[in-house]
């Protein structure tokens, strides 16, 4: 049975948009077409300081895949477009590429290697602003309020 999944986008260094770009048709090579798309949104680094600021995006697709299927392709595609390493304990850097699994249906998971929805999702405007875009009556499956709601309140 197909889920619907969104997942963040986010690069910092090179031709950023490109980075984008490639990420979303080797996501399409290996998850199928892309339900939705947001626009590329600019934004500052979040969690780190860098002279280099973001370009983000959120993307849509039905999968089969599981969840930890779905990692090892948003890894491997990370690894194929030039990212080396990912950031781990809050250590955040500069990035080729970043994807993010936001959501999995209404699936939550938490274990050492994956946790869904995406913990920090719901404090991340370059997070929510993109996702409110393609999809603001999607419920988060742990906090009961669709992405619209969550959006507005980090807004106040």
């Amino acid at each position: 049975m197909k889920k619907r999944i969104y997942l963040g986008l986010g690069t910092n260094l090179g031709d950023r948009q490109e980075n984008l770009t490639r990420a979303i048709e080797a996501l399409s090579l290996a998850l199928g077409t892309c339900k939705a798309q947001s626009s590329f949104l600019e934004t500052e680094p979040w969690g780190f300081e860098s002279d280099n600021g973001f370009l983000n995006c959120v993307v849509a697709f039905d999968t089969e895949l599981t969840p930890t299927e779905l990692l090892d392709t948003t890894e491997r595609i990370e690894r194929e477009l030039g990212r080396t390493v990912k950031s781990t304990g809050g250590n955040y850097h500069d990035r080729l590429i970043d994807i993010d699994i936001l959501l999995y249906g209404n699936t939550v998971i938490e274990s050492e290697r994956l946790t869904i929805p995406h913990p920090l999702m719901h404090l991340r405007d370059f997070v929510l602003m993109p996702l409110a875009e393609i999809a603001p009556d999607t419920v988060h499956p742990t906090l009961g309020k669709n992405i619209a709601e969550l959006l507005e309140e980090i807004r106040k």
